[in-house]
């Protein structure tokens, strides 16, 4: 039952919060702390991220503007923007990486970077891997970091191609689909018949030929050619995979999609763009709990049956984080009509 208590105190009961407690103690995160525990800045970050707060003024701002509200929150007062600020500075961040379970850039006023390298299961759309670089990082460094599982498929974009690493990750047992760079060069073997009405060009057999890449890869490899029917462009696939059709080759790559969807998603619906500290402990803090944010919301869609998207979810929940409402009406948009209440309280005037 609701209970009086608000949409945000019945969203972060979702959260597993005998989990985050061993995170603070592993990395002693409120070892002589009086005034913001480790939990209560993961909800006032977390509440900033549902609400679309730009500045620590802001948060500090709307929290005061809450009042008692916050009590039945979880948030026990409001919280002054430099105390928070201090949390978000000297607080270990791996404490939210850990809680996270997902699985720096040098960063000034002026300019900075930050790349966010991801492994994305298909089956479920969550990510199971996430690792923060700085922005000068190669995006192919983040294959070493990688426990390959034998038989499961690794699809990867051109960014990804390193003979070196794609030989450890055939000799692990597993399967990769990438895209070759255009001074790709190699010699083919034998080339497979193919059904040109699918969209498929050819399936080969190739060889590497350039020395180094020979050298780091020497076993034969799947070349397909692709025509996508809808827009005419052309594509060519490498795989160590010669079980699967070639059409199944390209539709798997085509999978590849939906990182790029999550990854839009997180830059427009959270609060990723403008940081609310400038140290690499401070922005860190914040990418992660950002990611907390986006799982807690897609547990909550997941476990109410909610039909609405994601970034409906997130909208509706910014509006409503403190009505005391219960959380499946709210997110569900299951409102009684104003209309028929409103008629049936209203007395009617002689003559109508």
């Amino acid at each position: 039952m609701n209970e009086g208590r608000t949409v945000f105190a019945q969203l972060v009961d979702f959260l597993p919060k005998y989990e985050f407690d061993k995170c603070a103690q592993r990395y002693r995160a409120n070892f002589r702390v009086r005034c913001l525990s480790a939990y209560e800045q993961f909800l006032v970050m977390a509440f900033a991220q549902l609400i679309w707060r730009e500045s620590l003024r802001d948060i500090e701002t709307c929290l005061r503007a809450l009042g008692p509200k916050l009590y039945h929150s979880g948030i026990r007062r409001a919280v002054a923007r430099s105390t928070l600020a201090d949390a978000n500075e000297r607080r270990d961040w791996r404490l939210f990486a850990d809680f996270a379970q997902v699985p720096w850039a040098r960063f000034s006023r002026s300019r900075g970077g930050v790349k966010l390298h991801t492994l994305f299961r298909l089956r479920g759309s969550f990510p199971t891997v996430v690792v923060l670089t700085a922005a000068r990082v190669h995006d192919v460094n983040f294959l070493d970091q990688l426990s390959y599982e034998p038989g499961c498929f690794y699809i990867m974009d051109k960014a990804y191609v390193d003979f070196q690493r794609l030989c450890r990750l055939h000799q692990s047992g597993a399967f990769f689909v990438t895209r070759p760079f255009r001074s790709f060069r190699a010699r083919r073997l034998y080339s497979r018949p193919v059904d040109k009405t699918s969209g498929v060009l050819f399936d080969q057999t190739v060889v590497l030929i350039h020395f180094y890449a020979h050298k780091a890869y020497s076993e034969p490899m799947r070349r397909v050619g692709f025509r996508d029917p809808q827009t005419g462009r052309k594509f060519i696939f490498l795989t160590n995979n010669f079980i699967e059709p070639a059409l199944t080759i390209a539709q798997l790559y085509r999978c590849r999609w939906q990182v790029e969807l999550f990854f839009k998603w997180i830059k427009q619906h959270l609060r990723i763009k403008a940081f609310y500290g400038l140290s690499e402990n401070a922005v860190r803090t914040q990418i992660w709990i950002a990611m907390s944010v986006y799982l807690l919301v897609a547990i909550v869609k997941k476990r109410l049956h909610l039909d609405a998207s994601l970034y409906t979810i997130l909208q509706i929940a910014s509006v409503t984080l403190f009505e005391k409402t219960p959380i499946s009406q709210a997110l569900s948009q299951q409102w009684p009509c104003p209309e028929q209440s409103n008629m049936q309280n209203q007395q009617c005037l002689p003559g109508f």
